[in-house]
């Protein structure tokens, strides 16, 4: 083989080494980089959000079973003159009481005859009251006489028919007394006339001011249902003198509210309207006995016969008017019934036929 050939292979030999331990150096460098960046690495957590949409997702379960303390509403078409009736109605000068003549009021001395009732009596036998205020009345004088073994009460004024509270004003032919209040009120004014209202004497002074043993009558009446519906505190706004021994019948969940947050029935129906509407916040009222009420107010539909009332679905509620504007609707969170089979108290606390009238001696001047 020819010299030149031979250094020709030599030298491209050299070439082709060179070029080996180059690519040899480059990869190793390559390779060096690549471990030290995958050394450097370090783990990124996940989003929280996407996290926890991830695993709602992964364990969402078949069934969604429904909140069974969750109340679902429905509506109930109501009357709308009916927001004219009922327990929770404002009666005063500036809200006339229009009567139906249909509600279903109770004689007094007759319904305690036939029970052998005879811790509290009544001044005329003549005298009714409405029955859903009959029953809380006898079982607070009940237990007020079992308490102190006092059975000197007497009711000395309940329902009254307009003829009758006409005459009372004509009495007094429209006076007021020295601080301006009004010695009777004015036809179709007075709570009396709903037939949710009675007042308390004694026999033995024949006077009543919820003094002594009877303070606790006052103070307690509440957890019956009742408020005193006239205090000295609140005489600017009902524009009515105080008067402790007139009672009115609301309902449980509303007196124990009113009471425990001293408020008039005026300002409990302005805080009805204002604040717990339908479509706001409802009140929630748990009364002593530990039974819960969720209350809220919701508009009449003025101009239309009748008027769509949100009601619950498996709960007893009670609807009733406030004289003004709309309805008020009491649920009883407590008393679950089956889903269509709700029972509603809409009593209407109408007034009768004139014909059941107390005695002219009724002095009491509301």
């Amino acid at each position: 083989m020819p010299k030149d050939i031979n250094k020709e292979k030599s030298i491209n030999r050299a070439k082709n080494l060179t070029q080996l331990v180059i690519c040899a150096v480059i990869l190793g460098a390559g390779g060096y980089n690549v471990y030290s960046a995958y050394s450097n690495m370090k783990t990124v957590p996940s989003s929280s959000y996407v996290k926890a949409a991830e695993e709602a997702e992964q364990e969402e379960p078949a069934d969604i079973l429904p909140d069974a303390e969750k109340v679902v509403f429905s509506y109930a078409e109501v009357p709308t003159k009916d927001k004219f009736y009922g327990d929770l109605v404002l009666v005063n000068n500036e809200h006339e009481y229009f009567g139906m003549g249909e509600e279903d009021l109770v004689n007094i001395a007759d319904m305690n005859n036939e029970r052998g009732i005879d811790f509290f009596t009544v001044a005329e036998n003549t005298y009714t009251i409405l029955r859903p205020a009959y029953e809380p009345m006898v079982k607070l004088t009940e237990d007020f006489y079992k308490l102190y073994n006092n059975d000197t009460l007497q009711i000395y004024g309940s329902y009254r028919s307009k003829q009758y509270q006409q005459e009372i004003y004509d009495r007094y032919n429209g006076e007021t007394d020295e601080d301006g209040f009004p010695r009777a009120a004015l036809p179709g004014h007075s709570e009396h006339e709903t037939g949710l209202a009675f007042d308390f004497t004694e026999t033995t002074d024949l006077d009543y001011q919820g003094e002594g043993d009877f303070a606790w009558i006052n103070e307690n009446c509440y957890k019956y249902g009742f408020v005193v519906r006239y205090t000295e505190k609140k005489e600017k706004i009902t524009q009515i003198r105080s008067e402790p021994w007139h009672f009115r019948y609301v309902g449980v969940p509303h007196a124990t509210y009113m009471t425990k947050n001293d408020l008039c029935l005026e300002e409990y129906i302005d805080l009805l309207r204002d604040k717990y509407n339908y479509e706001s916040e409802h009140l929630q009222v748990t009364a002593d006995d530990g039974s819960r009420y969720e209350i809220f107010f919701t508009p009449s539909s003025d101009g239309d016969e009748t008027t769509n009332v949100p009601v619950p679905s498996g709960c007893k509620y009670d609807i009733s008017g406030n004289n003004s504007d709309g309805f008020i609707v009491t649920v009883h969170l407590d008393e679950k019934t089956e889903l269509g089979q709700e029972t509603a108290d809409t009593t209407e606390a109408a007034a009768p036929s004139d014909s059941e009238e107390p005695s002219s001696e009724d002095a009491e001047t509301e």
